[in-house]
């Protein structure tokens, strides 16, 4: 079983609109509720940073620093610690998990218990998160990279080392095209063979992984179902993964898939210098969701639908890692009410209640979640005197049947 992590402290220094934030979440469901602009969803993407990757946002590491109101006197570095609380059978453990940018630094910064991490990818091990956002709910029929992304880092969840491997190709990948982005008279091969080898290695591991995790989800078994109107409001669905290597592996051994695409890429070197990057590799891979009910693609459904698909495989990557993972992750839903109809807005509170995850949940209305009253703890978002926001517990309102 997998072991629970909670944030039992929070802090931001300089970050976004938070000057200073000192914060004590704690276990299970929290909602952050206050008007758009407030600074809910800039919690949850300082949260999404302690883990490796880049964030819910993606946003360039200078761009995350505080602004005064105004834009004068930009600050350069900024900080994000958390307290964590690692629940096993064999008790309980606190850990320290930090990650920083100094001012005039190009790179982030992780240590763990104070010590410098010498890989982000040691910090999965620690601590995970998945995230919802409004920006995903078209996920499904947009660009191929935001779903590589997404599929990514429910992977990383599930093998922590798959974010090595990423991290490797990607080097393997920036180094190759940077060496063919010379005149090819100039090319050295020597160094070229040993850079597409290392992209081989890693695209190829990489690969494996997605498709271990597609094996796990697919042979997840069906939620309990008691009787409930909402039971089947969010419909399974299939994850599918396309490009040359996932077909290769399903037939042939790693190191025979290595060695096809060690003499692709050789093969390609004008073709891709040529057209200024790399034809196909793992960055290059097509992840679907598919309806397991009634075959439709999610490109093919509605930006409702999509979400529901979206908010659907995350409940069940939730309940794939309470049973393998090494930590579970933690939820960070932004505004994930949004767009969805009563139904759905019940179903999913549902399954968050039954899934016994830490989960962060932000939205304008606190009403939309009075299903969760007495069962989730309200924290109010707002303008502080000097503009820096403040969290301020809520107390706890009566609920429907009270």
């Amino acid at each position: 079983m997998a072991q629970n992590v909670h944030i039992s402290k929070l802090t931001l220094t300089d970050f976004r609109n938070y000057t200073r934030l000192s914060w004590r979440p704690g276990p299970g469901l929290t909602i952050l509720t206050g008007p758009n602009g407030a600074g809910k969803t800039n919690v949850l993407e300082a949260v999404s940073l302690l883990a490796p990757g880049r964030g819910l946002r993606a946003a360039p590491l200078g761009r995350l620093a505080y602004q005064p109101p105004g834009g004068e006197g930009l600050r350069g570095g900024w900080g994000v610690a958390a307290e964590l609380t690692v629940e096993s059978p064999h008790g309980q453990e606190a850990i320290t998990l930090a990650t920083a940018v100094e001012e005039g630094q190009r790179r982030r910064q992780f240590r763990l218990d104070g010590e410098a991490v010498r890989s982000q990818a040691d910090v999965a091990d620690w601590f995970a998160c998945v995230w919802q956002t409004p920006a995903m709910d078209r996920l499904c029929s947009e660009g191929a990279g935001g779903r590589r992304r997404f599929l990514d880092r429910l992977v990383v969840a599930h093998q922590p080392g798959h974010a090595r491997e990423m991290a490797a190709h990607e080097q393997a990948l920036a180094g190759r095209n940077r060496l063919l982005a010379a005149p090819p008279g100039t090319w050295d091969h020597d160094w070229l063979d040993a850079l597409e080898a290392s992209l081989s290695r890693h695209a190829v591991a990489a690969t494996a992984a997605r498709l271990a995790f597609l094996e796990a989800m697919a042979a997840l078994p069906a939620p309990p179902s008691p009787p409930s109107s909402t039971r089947h409001a969010f419909p399974r669905s299939l994850l599918e993964l396309s490009c040359p290597l996932a077909e290769r592996l399903a037939s042939m051994p790693a190191l025979e898939v290595e060695e096809w695409m060690k003499a692709t890429l050789r093969q390609n070197r004008q073709e891709d210098a040529l057209r200024g990057y790399c034809g196909f590799g793992a960055h290059k891979a097509h992840f679907t969701l598919r309806d397991a009910t009634t075959g439709r693609l999610g490109g093919e459904a509605s930006s409702g639908q999509q979400k529901t698909m979206v908010l659907g495989t995350l409940l069940d990557h939730a309940r794939l890692m309470a049973q393998v993972g090494p930590v579970r992750p933690v939820l960070l839903l932004d505004e994930p009410l949004l767009h969805l109809d009563a139904l759905h807005r019940e179903a999913l509170m549902e399954r968050l209640l039954e899934a016994g995850a830490t989960a962060l949940l932000t939205g304008t209305d606190r009403s939309t979640f009075a299903p969760l009253e007495g069962q989730a703890a309200f924290w109010g978002v707002e303008t502080g005197a000097e503009g820096s926001p403040t969290l301020q517990r809520l107390p706890s309102l009566p609920t429907l049947g009270a």
